[in-house]
C-alpha cells in the first residue's frame, strides 16, 4: 500500500492540479496546485479555484492553506477548466 504522503509529494512535485472536498461541505470543492504541505495535511494551495457543484460557480481564491483535519479527499484533476 502506498503512504497517503507520497501521493501528495508526488502531486507537489509533479505542479499537478487537485481537487480538494471538504469536511461537511458536500457541494464544494476546492482546486489548485499544492505548494507545500505538513505533516497533518495542512496544505498551501496556489491559483485555488472554489467550484459549487449545484451552481456550478466557480470563484477565483488565489492562495489560501486549507487545514488538514477539514480535508476528505484528495484527487488529482486535469489541466483543463
Amino acid at each position: 500500500m502506498v503512504q497517503p504522503i507520497n501521493f501528495i509529494f508526488r502531486y507537489l512535485q509533479n505542479r499537478s492540479r487537485i481537487q480538494v472536498w471538504l469536511y461537511e461541505r458536500v457541494n464544494m470543492q476546492i482546486e489548485g496546485c499544492i505548494i507545500g504541505f505538513d505533516e497533518v495535511m495542512n496544505f498551501i494551495l496556489d491559483d485555488a479555484e472554489e467550484s459549487h457543484s449545484k451552481t456550478k460557480s466557480r470563484i477565483q481564491l488565489d492562495r489560501i492553506m486549507p487545514k488538514g483535519d477539514n480535508i476528505t479527499l484528495l484527487q488529482s484533476v486535469s489541466n483543463q477548466k
